[in-house]
């Protein structure tokens, strides 16, 4: 039995765990053997003290190692991306199909909303009928099939993970180096991939708004993929404003199927392909990322990234029919605009803000087993840097059948400035990080 109390006080103290201490406290809490509390005032000690490298790995592999680790044998290579959470970060949904109709499986085990962040599968779940609990099983039928597989984490899938992963969630402990490396590499160690694409973002809307923090984090993630010998690589991007036009899970949809039809924001495709192209040369299925980039960028335009999707929403419970009319008309939608007080460029200075007023309007989670209400959410019609004149809208809320409280609109209206100057914006993808 694991001396519980020995293991917090000692890293209470700033010490180093030793390897033995963090797998027998990880594999007891995993098992039940140890109440939450005990899990809260660990994930505490980390989040104030911190850990070494060699520590991060120890915890990665300890959640690796308590359940299941999934391997399949699909006659053709695999690889997958993470995003560490933004505003509008809607990538997956377009990215996985447009790399499997490449010839690269994706599968592809996702988080939901986290903090003020919406996650890929709660996006997903805005599509009738979608189910991302598959069993192993149906996850390979699926990834057999279409070749992706949107899943959850079951509950024989990195446990311990998926339990500490729910209590930072719901006690604030989510901005920590080892705690999200440790999360995000177990996970996708788990899933038996060949090569991963990290997109680790900086900026007022990510989880470590610092640059050089967010650069910690993806040196962090890359050494653990190293020490088990995954091909990774990872690019910095800014999350000092949204990503695409829209955000919120439904209009995310809508923005995502017009990604797959070679439409839509400008940004939200460059990531597409700048990712996709990593994930193609990686994997082994493109001799350079530049050459993996037009691939993908074929297949958004040419329909066959869009048929994969299709095929993905049919095969896990979807209608593809309804894509095709996304959104339905017949909802009742109500938008209120906010306006620019005075003339000038258009800074977002918050963007949290807008991700925590889409919790407010209920598009996310306050608590462990908040239900979720897709259709709320934020409009961007104006783009970082644009000149506005006064009282033009610079976003819209979107919100099912009454106005958003004055609590909302006043923290939106904080989410924003107008400068007198024009400026240029911070590029999108900074030089990426390898293994």
């Amino acid at each position: 039995m694991i001396d519980a109390r020995a293991v917090l006080s000692k890293k209470r103290a700033g010490l180093e765990l030793e390897r033995v201490e963090i797998e027998g406290f990880v594999g007891a809490y995993a098992r039940g053997e140890l109440a939450d509390y005990f899990a809260s005032a660990f994930l505490m000690a980390v989040f104030v003290r911190g850990m070494s490298a060699r520590e991060t790995a120890d915890l990665a592999r300890a959640m690796l190692e308590s359940g299941e680790r999934w391997s399949f044998e699909l006659g053709r290579p695999t690889a997958d991306k993470h995003s560490t959470g933004g505003v509008g970060d809607k990538v997956s949904i377009p990215l996985a199909p447009a790399v499997a109709a490449c010839g690269v499986a994706v599968p592809m085990v996702s988080g939901r909303g986290l903090g003020h962040t919406g996650g890929t599968l709660d996006k997903l779940e805005a599509i009738a009928g979608f189910r991302t609990g598959l069993s192993r099983a149906e996850f390979e039928r699926a990834l057999r099939r279409t070749g992706v597989a949107f899943g959850a984490q079951t509950e024989e899938l990195v446990p311990a993970d998926r339990k500490l992963y729910a209590l930072r969630d719901v006690t604030g402990l989510i901005e920590s180096v080892p705690l999200i490396a440790s999360s995000i590499m177990s996970k996708k160690l788990a899933e038996g991939i060949g090569a991963l694409v990290l997109d680790v973002k900086h900026g007022s809307g990510a989880f470590l708004p610092e640059k050089e923090r967010g650069a910690e984090l993806a040196r962090a993630m890359l050494a653990i993929a190293k020490s088990f010998g995954l091909r990774a690589i990872a690019f910095p991007t800014y999350m000092g404003r949204p990503l695409g036009d829209t955000a919120g899970h439904e209009l995310e949809i809508g923005e995502s199927l017009e990604c797959l039809r070679g439409r839509g924001p400008a940004d939200l495709r460059e990531l597409v392909c700048a990712f996709g192209g990593a994930m193609l040369q990686l994997a082994g299925a493109a001799a350079t990322e530049a050459d993996g980039r037009v691939r993908i960028a074929r297949a958004l335009d040419d329909g066959s990234a869009l048929a994969v999707f299709e095929r993905v929403v049919e095969e896990q419970g979807g209608d593809p029919k309804a894509l095709a009319r996304w959104p339905d008309p017949a909802w009742k939608r109500e938008r209120a605009p906010i306006a620019a007080p005075r003339a000038g460029w258009l800074r977002w200075t918050d963007v949290r803000a807008l991700g925590w007023a889409i919790v407010d309007l209920g598009g996310g989670r306050r608590a462990l087993g908040d239900r979720i209400d897709p259709f709320p959410g934020l409009v961007f019609p104006v783009r970082e840097g644009a000149r506005v004149e006064r009282d033009q809208p610079v976003l819209e809320v979107q919100v099912r059948g009454a106005r958003a409280s004055e609590a909302v609109l006043a923290r939106l209206r904080g989410a924003f400035a107008i400068e007198e100057q024009p400026f240029e914006p911070e590029p999108l993808v900074g030089a990426a990080l390898e293994a």
